[in-house]
């Protein structure tokens, strides 16, 4: 089924602007685009516009600069590249890369990019040593950190997906995940770096910018009914978390830009 875009934001390019994914990697400053050799042109030039769109709208989400996207210029996009079977998308940790499915990519975006964040802010939030380690996990586990007021705003977005409101116990979405990966005898859905990439998901879902290339999924789909989203109050909580930290965020590196 071809995928059908919903899109409620603001306008980024006027409508006769070409883009390509040329257009992409300058203006978010990517370390590089790939494309894999079964992208059609027409396919290609589809895609560049709604990745266009999806990250424009990911930093008025986020109120972050461009550069934050490309993780000031580390992160490598790939698209109908790299990929593995039955996977829509995944991030490579040890390329610096998210890499999204043709056919089966759009709604991703939002998922693999905090992946690529949590990876790429680990040794800036904890004194570690360890190139494949998320920053999630790394909170989990109580390595030292590094003192910082933004990272002290980080850690409160990993204790409000991790942990209930005490800061003592499993969250919800922590039970509800280990629940299903018992049932599956695996380890994934209840990994830290899952759960908070998931309850991002969420959290630009419910911003007032819609676009289901960005993401999809957090509320209606079976994933969600199962409790592998956050829901209620937990939801609210970590919204907060993430909107007070990339907030933040945004107007540190805007300060620091100006001055």
């Amino acid at each position: 089924m071809e995928f059908e875009l919903y899109r409620r934001g603001p306008h980024h390019r006027s409508d006769d602007e070409y883009i390509s994914f040329r257009e992409v990697r300058d203006r978010f400053d990517f370390r590089g685009v790939e494309i894999g050799a079964w992208v059609t042109q027409k396919e290609q030039e589809k895609a560049a516009v709604y990745f266009y769109d999806a990250l424009c709208d990911l930093t008025k989400i986020l109120a972050v600069p461009d550069e934050v996207i490309s993780l000031r210029g580390t992160l490598v996009l790939q698209y109908g590249k790299g990929g593995r079977p039955g996977v829509a998308a995944h991030y490579a940790p040890d390329q610096r890369a998210f890499a999204l499915a043709k056919n089966a990519g759009p709604g991703s975006i939002a998922h693999e990019w905090f992946h690529a964040f949590d990876h790429y802010i680990c040794n800036k939030a904890f004194n570690i040593n360890k190139p494949r380690l998320f920053a999630s996990t790394a909170w989990l586990a109580q390595y030292a950190p590094i003192e910082h007021p933004l990272n002290a705003l980080l850690f409160n977005c990993y204790r409000a997906v991790l942990l209930d409101k005490s800061g003592e116990q499993p969250s919800e979405l922590f039970l509800s995940s280990a629940e299903i990966d018992r049932a599956a005898g695996t380890v994934y859905y209840s990994l830290p770096e899952e759960m908070c990439a998931r309850a991002f998901e969420a959290f630009v879902q419910d911003a007032h910018i819609k676009n289901n290339y960005l993401v999809k999924g957090t509320k209606q789909s079976e994933e969600a009914k199962l409790g592998l989203y956050p829901q209620g109050e937990q939801r609210v909580l970590i919204n907060q978390a993430f909107q007070n930290y990339f907030a933040q965020l945004g107007r540190a590196l805007t300060l620091n830009k100006s001055q």
